[in-house]
């Protein structure tokens, strides 16, 4: 069958996670780095999709297949390795300690960071003519994306600022979500329905992922948005990186660890004795 169950795919993500920890330096950039770009240029085709047809709906049901090629060709996301890998330092699994997994954290943020400034460089130029023409359409609506997500939540304040926590925290809800979908079945077909549904909800709702923000926000930049590098720091950046962390590992690693790796001892009913 195609189809594998829950406790087999708990295994899976106890296996995933600690593959990560394991994995060299190089490998580890090389991968976050392919993910990071693949997803910005996955982000940069909705967004052209959803300007030049007005159907944001639409954007949101293409975005997934830059996702899905990534999870496909074994890459890694920050997102992704916030909810895999604390599972494998909860099994125990041999060399997963705190300074393990915060190395792994760290390499991955930084290679997806590296490849998605790559590809916001590369659509700058397109959008630009090389820096030579006036923005494009598409251009000018990333640039707007950039400060309605930055100086946007800054004009609500602390209101703001949980606003966006909360976005985080259900976005990597479903994104992880979607990383497990990769791991529900053994065909292709399989993996891509299981990842392409949370995906699509989670781009369509507008929550915060902080790679496709590493992407939107230089990229509108280089296109003239109207915010500092400090507002996309404070006011995106570190409350969605957190807030990611939170929603992956909360409502999607913890639950299906606790449940399908450590099933609590089943009720068990006395026989009735007839006399």
């Amino acid at each position: 069958m195609s189809y594998v169950i829950p406790k087999d795919f708990a295994v899976r993500m106890i296996d995933a996670g600690h593959s990560k920890v394991m994995l060299s330096t190089r490998d580890t950039l090389i991968r976050s780095y392919m993910a990071g770009a693949i997803l910005a240029l996955a982000a940069a085709f909705a967004v052209t999709v959803s300007t030049q047809t007005g159907s944001p709906l639409l954007g949101a049901v293409l975005f997934p297949i830059g996702f899905c090629m990534l999870y496909l060709m074994g890459f890694d996301l920050l997102t992704g390795v916030f909810t895999l890998v604390p599972l494998a330092w909860l099994d125990r699994r041999p060399g997963v300690t705190w300074k393990s997994m915060l190395r792994n954290w760290g390499l991955v943020f930084l290679g997806n960071f590296a490849g998605a400034l790559t590809t916001a460089l590369l659509m700058a130029i397109v959008w630009t003519y090389g820096f030579s023409s006036a923005v494009s359409e598409v251009g000018q609506a990333i640039g707007h994306i950039g400060e309605g997500r930055t100086v946007g939540y800054a004009d609500h304040g602390a209101a703001g600022m949980l606003t966006l926590f909360v976005r985080g925290v259900l976005c990597n809800w479903m994104v992880s979500t979607g990383v497990v979908g990769a791991m529900m079945s053994d065909s292709v077909s399989g993996k891509v329905i299981a990842m392409w549904m949370p995906i699509m909800l989670f781009f369509y709702m507008g929550f915060e992922h902080s790679v496709v923000n590493m992407f939107l926000f230089p990229v509108g930049q280089m296109l003239g948005g109207e915010f500092t590098l400090m507002d996309y720091l404070i006011w995106n950046e570190i409350p969605t990186v957190l807030g990611n962390l939170v929603g992956g590992l909360t409502f999607v690693g913890l639950m299906i660890y606790g449940t399908h790796a450590r099933t609590a001892p089943g009720r068990q009913f006395a026989a009735k004795v007839k006399v």
